[in-house]
């Protein structure tokens, strides 16, 4: 399609503000970003989509402007929905580079404008899907993942080939959810994620009862991210069987699925930086209105962005506090792991960067959120996590003003501690668990921990390994029973008369009495310590 055919009756309500005698360029892309400089992901023939929030000043529109002309755009379009109408110096910018400016007003999605060009071109290239992905490689929308849709909309239908875009955690980004199940989705991240801990080569192919699948990595538009925050694109089929062009189709879709993801995270800068003002507040224990004005703000410009109105009970509403550590992850990590497997949970979590770690301040469901259930979200990246590689995270209970949001922070990093005490590589615990003895256990120092069980059972053990005796699994079983000599030869199989023997063996190797409550609770505490 050429750049008037947008201006065309049937097409969407544009402008035309500039360079009027350039209207006969050929489109063959659309890219929708508001970076500064978008002209490294620019490959030529694109109409750039913009909200222009990458505007400051009037300088910035010669610029802007000049970095498009160089990557061979065709055409700007930039949307009036967010900063107004397009500014003079933008139109002055164009004239003098003879760049096509199109507004965009403020009621019309950037989505209907990208399928829109999406339905011209699949139209003129629906003989060579091959080269309409290499030259929609940009193809995204503002509405975040209809341009992926559309894309893969059109490789189903028209090549009978499956895609989806998958988040680390196993959610579906872009592709037909119905026809992928919760169970092969898990299977197919953990195989990528483990395929990326080993530093395979991609495409990583993995088998499954429902058949085979291509895993392609479409990495993340930071570093420090790393694999554990990527998304994946998983293919039907076996990618290395398929012909050259076939290959390299998939290669470029996997191209576009990371510009999408790097659009993304564009726009989430202005919610991360009120994501991070809410949690400097709270670490200084400012005023309750000043946190409550702050979620607010979050709550409007999500709701802006998605084209609804604000939730009321977002401003004085219940609100949940997750603090979460990554042990072996690079810095930044768990926050974009908590994007992206948070936005099911809630459209507006905010996640703001700990270091190692993040916090992240959310509305608290209808129902309670249970650590197991939080548990089970993140299980598919210990696939990703090496040897020495942990995620730990705990859950408060509903603050249910944001005067009681401090309170909410230092029961969660409570919780987390908790959940850091336990063997596992991904560790959830909850507000339910901080009234127990293990909030204590978690509290000791690592070096008291060890003296205390060294004392209690040390010699125990080292009976149980001399004479093959069994000792410490009848004292597990004797507590569980609570002191009952009937049920805990019956759950051992051992006669009593047995059991009165082990257990008189123990109070021996420690001088410690078994009938008597706190012998019994340190014990307790000691094997809770192993």
């Amino acid at each position: 399609m050429r750049v008037r055919d947008l201006l065309a009756p049937g097409a969407p309500r544009l402008r035309l503000l500039a360079a009027e005698d350039e209207l006969d360029r050929q489109v063959s892309g659309v890219m929708t970003t508001d970076l500064h400089d978008p002209g490294r992901y620019l490959h030529g023939g694109e109409l750039v989509l913009t909200g222009m929030l990458w505007r400051t000043g009037p300088e910035d529109s010669e610029r802007f402007v000049r970095t498009i002309v160089a990557g061979g755009a065709v055409a700007l379009a930039a949307g009036e929905a967010e900063v107004g109408p397009v500014p003079d110096d933008l139109v002055d910018a164009c004239r003098r580079h003879r760049m096509p400016l199109l507004a965009v007003p403020d009621d019309i999605a950037f989505s209907t404008l990208t399928e829109f060009i999406g339905r011209q071109i699949s139209a003129d290239r629906a003989a060579d899907l091959a080269a309409l992905v290499d030259r929609h490689r940009l193809l995204v929308s503002a509405a975040g993942g209809g341009g992926l849709d559309a894309v893969l909309d059109l490789l189903g239908g028209d090549l009978d080939l499956d895609c989806w875009v998958l988040t680390p955690t196993g959610r579906v980004i872009a592709g037909p959810a119905d026809r992928l199940s919760a169970e092969d989705r898990d299977q197919l991240v953990r195989a990528h994620l483990a395929a990326q801990r080993q530093r395979r080569r991609p495409p990583h192919r993995a088998r499954l009862v429902s058949g085979s699948y291509s895993l392609l990595p479409a990495p993340a538009s930071t570093e420090a991210e790393a694999s554990l925050a990527d998304w994946v694109l998983a293919v039907a089929g076996d990618v290395t069987e398929w012909t050259t062009k076939r290959q390299q189709l998939a290669e470029n879709l996997a191209r576009l699925v990371a510009a999408e993801r790097t659009r993304r995270d564009e726009g989430r800068r202005l919610r991360r930086r009120l994501a991070d003002e809410v949690l400097t507040l709270l670490q200084r224990d400012a005023d309750p209105a000043e946190i409550s004005r702050t979620l607010y703000a979050s709550s409007a410009m999500a709701a802006r962005y998605e084209g609804t109105e604000p939730k009321p009970q977002v401003k004085d509403g219940s609100w949940l506090v997750l603090s979460a550590e990554g042990t072996g992850l690079p810095e930044g990590a768990v926050r974009s792991i908590l994007e992206e497997a948070l936005t099911d949970a809630s459209d507006r979590a905010l996640v703001a960067d700990a270091g190692t770690g993040a916090v992240v301040v959310l509305p608290a469901p209808d129902t309670a959120v249970p650590a197991d259930a939080l548990r089970d979200l993140l299980a598919p990246l210990e696939a990703g996590l090496g040897s020495e590689g942990r995620i730990t995270l705990g859950v408060s209970a509903p603050a249910l003003e944001a005067g009681g949001l401090r309170g909410a922070l230092e029961e969660a990093r409570h919780a987390r501690r908790i959940a850091a005490a336990r063997v596992g590589r991904v560790c959830v615990a909850g507000p339910e668990e901080l009234a127990s003895h293990v909030l204590l256990l978690a509290a000791v120092p690592d070096e008291v921990r060890r003296a205390f069980r060294s004392r209690l059972l040390d010699r125990v053990i080292a009976y149980d390994i001399e004479h093959q005796a069994d000792l410490v699994r009848t004292l597990e079983a004797f507590l569980r029973s609570d002191g009952s000599w009937t049920r805990c030869a019956a759950q051992l199989h051992v006669h009593v008369n047995t059991l009165r023997y082990r257990i008189g063996r123990i109070e021996e190797l420690t001088g410690r009495d078994l009938s008597r409550l706190e012998d019994r609770v340190d014990f307790y505490l000691a094997l809770e310590l192993a």
